[in-house]
């Protein structure tokens, strides 16, 4: 009788960074002024490989002026859920043509995870954790899957949960920059003004924080400025900062009829 087939591990050559990486870090460049931080990571080049995520939303020319300034190559991923305003996908293309972005790519939902637990294109209206999960997490874990580090555009102003928001974390062993996390709104109001840069059309409508389509609605004045953002729900992040409860592999979409709020 032949012996069983011998299974080996998938093991996961990735180096990791560490807290005390980002300990460093954070220590080295406190006070130094985001350009020079970029510039100065991009040419030494110990972040293995890197991407920006952007939302291409109102704030988002500012990081990625920021990077382009220091190498216009450097990867710029967007999730497209689906479900995005029409003018974000247009100011997309309005960044990348002006900033010279040369390397911006698209990830997207699976199309068959899609049509299992969201086949309707409803469940943003009855669960909007478990349609962040399947249309901004999931892909963006995909797209994130070869990265060694990756830059975010969260500042600690924008709301109450992202307070005290360091320059470096780690997060899964992945190095997560926040170039702006010490920003404060004036500072990016007088970056546009200085170079210029052109602004998300929904801004000036009211929109000072935007998702998609269905969960963004404009802000009111005194508002946080992410208050528009699943108005209605206990829920201020779509899952990429801040975990949502994953859906199960059987998921059952027996709510699919739930009343839309």
């Amino acid at each position: 009788m032949s012996e069983p087939a011998r299974q080996i591990d998938v093991i996961d050559a990735r180096p990791a960074f560490t807290q005390a990486d980002a300990d460093a870090l954070n220590a080295r460049f406190e006070g130094v002024h985001a350009s020079a931080m970029l510039k100065a990571l991009f040419e030494e080049d110990n972040l293995g490989e890197v991407a920006v995520v952007s939302s291409f939303g109102t704030e988002s020319a500012v990081l990625l002026h920021l990077v382009a300034g220091a190498d216009q190559s450097i990867p710029v991923t967007f999730v497209d859920t689906l479900k995005m305003f029409p003018e974000t996908l247009a100011y997309r293309e309005t960044l990348i043509h002006t900033l010279g972005l040369q390397n911006a790519n698209v990830v997207q939902p699976d199309p068959a995870v899609l049509a299992q637990k969201d086949e309707n294109g409803l469940r943003w209206s009855f669960d909007p954790d478990g349609c962040c999960e399947i249309r901004k997490v999931e892909p963006l874990a995909r797209a994130k899957s070869s990265l060694n580090s990756w830059i975010s555009g969260r500042k600690s102003f924008q709301s109450v949960t992202r307070q005290n928001l360091p320059r470096f974390e780690v997060e899964d062993g992945r190095l997560k920059i926040n170039p702006l996390g010490d920003w404060i709104k004036e500072d990016l109001e007088a970056y546009f003004e200085e170079h210029d840069l052109p602004r998300h059309p929904l801004e000036a409508e009211g929109y000072l924080s935007v998702g998609c389509a269905p969960c963004t609605s404009k802000v009111e004045p005194g508002e946080d400025p992410r208050a528009g953002r699943w108005r209605g729900w206990d829920k201020t992040e779509c899952g990429i900062h801040t975990d949502v409860t994953p859906l199960p592999d059987g998921d059952d979409d027996s709510g699919v009829n739930e009343p839309v709020f």
